[in-house]
């Protein structure tokens, strides 16, 4: 016997209530999404290595350490998506979407990234992206924050604490990546393993060290706030005073630096502290200067992703997620007459009723055995029918949720009893 073969580590079935969870989430964020005028946009999961190490940066961890890379048969290196706005960006150049529009988009798929896998952290993770190219005013980043709040309230969420920070203009930034790498040289001594490699390749990197033994030399050293160029001091207090007439509740981060070189001015987090030391599970900000750094022309643009594994997580660990019947309707065929009656009524029941989900029992089986696989899809009622039924041209109406007798309906008069049935429930939950 050949041996058992598992899933590759940190990537990971979904199955059953994580499946629902992930569904859930999902098709909330698209609805939400879609009522603040986004379209979807699909993008290829490989792409060309170099997209990556322009965009996100050389000298980051997700480039050095994380890719997932490997050469075609062409000789090309190829790596599979480790985030999605390189990709976007790529796509908005390519296709003539960028310059002089607007364009809200998002997106949603897996990501791969080879890094220790841990709760709502895996090797193939999921994201819902979303990016708005052509809009360089503040509001465009306050409008992307609510939208996130107005998600967390759809879903229930609660306990989510946003995070905000601004990394300024490259030219300020530039200065201030001078005068914190002369700080941490004066304190090299007391840096770890981590910082010391990305001390002269991206020092920024270091405010957002989770080493405790680092968090005094953090502390203490120049805040990137406090060095801002007018314009972009200008744009942050702008954008405070957004979410401030909106009544959405912020933190201010000044170590908030995220992981990708690409953004400018605006950053921001959605944290949690419920999901142990991975606690973000959103987080987004402005990158102004990609579209041209890919080679397409200056465009500003903002845009974040969300964890739906996190996300999922949360919900499943607060209860958030409505577990609905696999079927309203199952139906029971007791009878070798019955199999190709039973499944033309179970087509035109799904034809006039589409907004119900019915299950045939396929495969034979005992009334026993059936009725059990009907109990446990959930359905509200059973439609039996056996070869008395069918030689009269009857069915049986069983209801399996309410205590009330079953009922001998003649075919043509199925459908509209089974429409006032379920509207009949639909009235008794509003």
């Amino acid at each position: 016997m050949s041996d058992k073969i598992n899933a590759i580590r940190g990537m990971n079935d979904l199955v059953g209530d994580a499946s629902v969870a992930y569904d859930t989430l999902v098709a909330t964020a698209e609805a939400v999404l879609k009522q603040y005028g986004f379209q979807s946009i699909r993008l290829p999961l490989v792409e060309k290595t170099e997209l990556f190490a322009r965009s996100i940066g050389e000298v980051t961890d997700i480039v050095e350490k994380e890719m997932y890379t490997f050469a075609d048969r062409n000789g090309d290196s190829l790596t599979l998506r480790p985030e999605g706005t390189a990709g976007c960006v790529r796509a908005v150049i390519e296709n003539g979407l960028a310059h002089n529009q607007i364009q809200k988009l998002y997106y949603s798929g897996p990501m791969f990234r080879h890094e220790r896998p841990q709760k709502g952290r895996y090797r193939q993770f999921n994201q819902v992206g979303v990016e708005v190219f052509g809009l360089e005013t503040v509001d465009a980043d306050a409008e992307l924050i609510a939208l996130t709040a107005r998600l967390w309230d759809k879903l229930g969420l609660t306990g989510l604490e946003l995070q905000i920070n601004s990394l300024g203009s490259q030219e300020s930034r530039q200065a201030y990546r001078e005068l914190l790498v002369n700080y941490l040289e004066q304190h090299k001594s007391q840096l770890d393993e981590d910082s010391l490699r990305r001390l002269n390749s991206n020092p920024l990197r270091i405010l957002d060290s989770k080493n405790p033994d680092m968090a005094d030399i953090i502390a203490g050293a120049p805040k990137l706030i406090d060095h801002l160029d007018d314009a972009s001091k200008l744009h942050y207090q702008d954008l405070k005073a957004h979410l401030d007439d909106l009544g959405i509740e912020y933190t201010e981060n000044p170590n908030l630096v995220r992981g990708l070189d690409y953004y400018n001015r605006t950053v921001f987090e959605w944290v949690t502290t419920e999901l142990g030391a991975q606690g973000t599970v959103c987080a987004g900000g402005r990158y102004d200067g990609l579209v041209e750094q890919i080679g397409g022309k200056p465009t500003p643009a903002v845009g974040f992703a969300m964890g739906v594994e996190r996300l999922t997580a949360l919900l499943m660990d607060k209860s958030l997620i409505s577990i609905k019947p696999v079927a309203d309707i199952y139906v029971v065929l007791a009878g070798d007459a019955t199999k190709r009656p039973g499944l033309v009524i179970s087509e035109q029941i799904r034809e006039a009723l589409p907004h119900l989900k019915l299950q045939m029992n396929c495969g034979g089986g005992s009334f026993k055995s059936q009725f059990k696989k009907a109990d446990k899809s959930g359905a509200k009622l059973a439609l039996v029918l056996g070869d008395n039924e069918v030689a009269q041209q009857q069915i049986v109406v069983k209801y399996l949720r309410e205590d009330r007798e079953q009922e001998l309906i003649e075919w043509q008069s199925l459908m509209p009893h089974l429409s006032h049935i379920f509207s009949e429930a639909a009235t008794a939950s509003e």
